[in-house]
């Protein structure tokens, strides 16, 4: 049997590179940078104002105030997005407006609430500093820098970092192409009846929505009978078409698992099978030719969570992603946990209103409610306790 960290180890090891691709910023949001982006301008572009007012000589209201004012003659106006033309001189003013380019010969923008208006004259009530409320050329970027570096996952405030440097490609990693089975004699697809012992099958749709979320492109195949050349032909038509297959179910030893069997009638090889976690423990992994096998238990719960802490981080790896894990926090446990197994025991966990850890429910590696409701997980060592007040690290999906 594994550890948790070797398992891990193992997977990251073996996911090969994909390759890189250019793509249009608009279709970028998730996907990860395979390049630095370099600023191509610098932000802002040009020295503009910071507010509405008007653009002055710091001297010449260096002694306003409202009952000394200093009287400026107005040149006229410049808004955002106008070339500027106008020059201020001394005893002169220019109107300006937020994003408004800076004019010669001003070095500061006194605010419209610190004046008040005559004929074609401005009365400014209140001194400014050298360079008040100016936006400086290249105070936030400068051409050249860096800006975002190879491996970040591009969010939103990455997307409109790129849409204001007028980018229109950005390189990245391509995302892998997942095929899922579900195996079982007992598994119903949606809008068809179920018969006695029948259930609906669930899982492939669950991890779908887990592994399209950092990246992955998902084809749901149909549910896979329990026997062993059906088996085989899935496998073979999933691995034709992917860069990995995930399986649910048909991994435990019964006699009517058949994944591990049939990968290996195809020419496939395990790298591990059996990770010393709960729920999850017949979780296997291996190679056919240079594609991978994630072969995940069919209890909803332990798909989940092999799922979270084993396929997840794989999927970014195959992208080059920094961070491939879930993040954790630390928290303070609401109750007490406690884990008297012989295997790291992840619970379903929810913050409560006093964002406080507790249980999600019933931790049974079946129930699908406290799974529906949980927010986290929390790794319990083997015959360890976490009394309610003390600390603890939460992963977070």
């Amino acid at each position: 049997m594994f550890s948790l960290e070797q398992a891990q180890n193992r997977l990251l090891e073996s996911i090969p590179h994909l390759g890189c691709e250019e793509i249009s910023p608009a279709h970028a949001w998730g996907r990860v940078l395979a390049a630095d982006v370099i600023a191509p301008l610098s932000l802002p572009p040009f020295d503009n104002s910071a507010m509405d007012g008007f653009a002055v000589r710091s001297q010449d209201v260096i002694h306003a105030s409202p009952s000394t004012p200093v009287t400026l003659r107005e040149l006229g106006v410049i808004a955002a997005g106008d070339t500027p033309s106008l020059q201020v001189h001394p005893g002169t003013c220019v109107r300006l407006f937020t994003g408004a380019p800076l004019p010669l010969g001003a070095d500061a923008v006194v605010m419209q609430e610190d004046t008040c208006q005559g004929n074609n004259a401005i009365h400014v009530l209140d001194p400014v500093k050298p360079w008040e409320n100016v936006r400086f050329q290249g105070e936030d970027i400068r051409a050249g820098q860096t800006c975002l570096s190879s491996g970040r996952r591009l969010d939103s405030t990455a997307l409109g970092l790129i849409a204001g440097f007028g980018l229109e490609k950005v390189t990245v990693h391509r995302r892998p192409r997942i095929t899922l089975l579900a195996t079982g004699e007992e598994l119903r697809e949606a809008g068809h009846p179920l018969l006695p012992g029948q259930i609906y099958e669930s899982n492939r749709l669950m991890i779908a929505s887990i592994l399209e979320a950092v990246g992955a492109v998902c084809h749901i195949a149909p549910v896979v009978p329990d026997n062993l050349a059906a088996t085989q032909n899935a496998l073979l038509d999933a691995f034709a078409t992917s860069d990995a297959v995930v399986t649910s179910g048909g991994v435990s030893v019964g006699e009517r698992d058949h994944v591990k069997a049939a990968f290996a009638q195809i020419s496939g090889e395990l790298d591990l099978w059996k990770v010393a976690i709960k729920p999850g423990k017949p979780f296997a992994f291996g190679r056919f030719q240079n594609k991978l096998l994630f072969g995940l238990p069919g209890n909803p719960v332990s798909a989940f969570v092999t799922c979270m802490i084993l396929v997840r981080p794989a999927i970014l790896q195959y992208q080059r992603a920094r961070q491939v894990h879930l993040p954790q926090f630390d928290a303070v446990a609401g109750e007490r946990f406690e884990n008297r197994g012989d295997r790291r025991h992840f619970v379903r966990v929810r913050f409560d209103d006093h964002r406080k850890v507790v249980s999600s429910g019933t931790q049974a590696s079946h129930f699908m409610s406290s799974l529906a409701t949980a927010e986290g997980l929390i790794d319990l060592a083997p015959q360890s306790t976490v009394e309610q007040g003390e600390s603890l690290r939460v992963s977070v999906f």
